[in-house]
């Protein structure tokens, strides 16, 4: 199997999830963990204490001298156009955190921009690797649900992801960037379908009273193909007290049944004296063992979506075509429909007004 070389753009509170992928994927043969580039000099310093690769304060400098076959990106949204064209101008394959862009046009370039190089373009939607997502998809492959009428999704995380990991990031970001594009592009793929219209609404109360320009909460309604429809609801103002980092789940309802994946409480909780909270633990997104020679090993669907990106350089590298993957992984199209529905959301937030999608 063909070990494809890979860097990573962005070591943060996300970023650390593809540090944690490649050093094992490395420790199992399957890819050669390269380099780490982020601005952040005393991040990128215990990084590369925590990891044991080479880091760099500029990812240019990072890709001329490293050559890796891939590059993944996980920096704030409305920096990842940029640095994607880039990456691709360079004829480096791409890996970024969802969303791709935040605005269509943005999507359409990096995507032909990849298909103008025969490069891989691939996109973060991590909830397709749940084991519990990919159970709703194969029902609703196999008809189970008759045709799907509506589904409804909701992901609200604690106020601490807006007011304490990234406060001077989150007025450039929203509830619908960070958490509604996952689940749009879920039901999306879980359905087969597109967006056609959206409306959304709006609130910006709790934190603006403490100096965070960004909406609490987004609810949009959208109009899919088929005579579909699609609600979600998303927060991030949940209060600190909160048994879980995320409340989160999905319903999907047909002419012949529903299926509802609350991804929030599966079943394991806890409270201890030391905590001021009970507990719900996702072990599924993520979990930490030891291998036998006492290295730590991670698991979990946010890993496993990560890895695919190294399985795919792989197999192109082995000898496999990018038409043969066609359909089998998140690609930049998919991408582009998630944003297309989500910027329709925003601009509908602007304007008071439905927006039809383009």
């Amino acid at each position: 199997m063909a070990r494809p070389k890979i860097c990573v753009i962005g070591g943060g509170t996300f970023g650390v999830m593809h540090l944690r992928t490649f050093r094992q994927l490395e420790n199992e043969g399957r890819c050669e963990f390269l380099a780490l580039a982020d601005l952040n000099e005393p991040l990128r310093k215990q990084r590369e204490a925590e990891f044991g690769m080479r880091s760099y304060a500029d990812y240019a400098e990072m890709i001329q001298k490293e050559r890796p076959d891939g590059v993944t990106i996980a920096t704030p949204d409305h920096l990842h156009r940029r640095i994607a064209l880039d990456c691709i101008q360079r004829g480096v394959n791409v890996f970024v955190e969802k969303p791709l862009d935040v605005t269509p046009q943005g999507c359409r370039e990096i995507i032909e921009a990849a298909k103008a190089k025969g490069l891989l373009l691939e996109v973060d939607f991590h909830k397709r690797y749940d084991p519990y997502h990919l159970e709703l998809r194969r029902l609703a492959d196999e008809g189970k649900f008759g045709e799907i009428e509506y589904g409804y999704a909701w992901m609200e995380d604690r106020i601490e992801v807006p007011r304490d990991w990234w406060p001077a990031w989150a007025k450039h970001s929203s509830p619908g960037w960070f958490l509604a594009i996952h689940m749009v592009d879920l039901f999306l793929w879980t359905a087969r379908t597109r967006g056609l219209s959206v409306y959304a609404t709006g609130v910006k109360k709790k934190l603006a009273s403490i100096g965070v320009d960004s909406y609490d909460s987004i609810s949009m309604a959208v109009r899919l193909e088929r005579d579909i429809s699609f609600q979600c609801q998303v927060s991030w103002i949940l209060p600190d007290a909160f048994e879980a980092i995320v409340n989160q789940g999905i319903r999907v309802v047909g002419t012949e049944g529903i299926m509802e994946v609350d991804s929030q409480n599966r079943g394991a909780e806890s409270c201890f004296a030391k905590d001021s909270r009970m507990v719900t633990h996702n072990l599924g997104f993520f979990c930490e063992s030891k291998d036998k020679a006492g290295r730590t090993l991670y698991g979990g669907y946010g890993i496993e979506a990560i890895a695919d990106f190294a399985d795919n350089l792989s197999f192109l590298q082995s000898g496999g075509k990018l038409a043969d993957l066609a359909g089998k992984y998140p690609d930049g199209t998919d991408g582009l429909e998630a944003t297309k529905i989500v910027a329709g959301a925003h601009e509908s937030l602007q304007t008071g007004k439905l927006v039809e999608l383009t």
